[in-house]
């Protein structure tokens, strides 16, 4: 490297804001807060899709 060329540090270099920190912790608590709603979608889902499956078998165990 010749003497004349300045080094940059990555401070310098950086593009993000300094709230970059901040975003990043809102974009995980809000992706934290997202997975948990899948979860719970997923939860009633399966526990719907049982109800569906006892109601049929109750049905056709009852039918004449």
């Amino acid at each position: 490297m010749p003497e004349g060329t300045p080094i940059e540090t990555p401070d310098e270099t950086s593009d993000e804001t300094p709230d970059a920190p901040s975003a990043e912790r809102r974009h995980l608590a809000a992706e934290k807060k997202n997975q948990r709603y899948v979860w719970w979608y997923l939860a009633y889902f399966l526990f719907g899709i049982h109800i569906v499956a006892f109601v049929m078998i109750y049905a056709i165990s009852h039918a004449k």
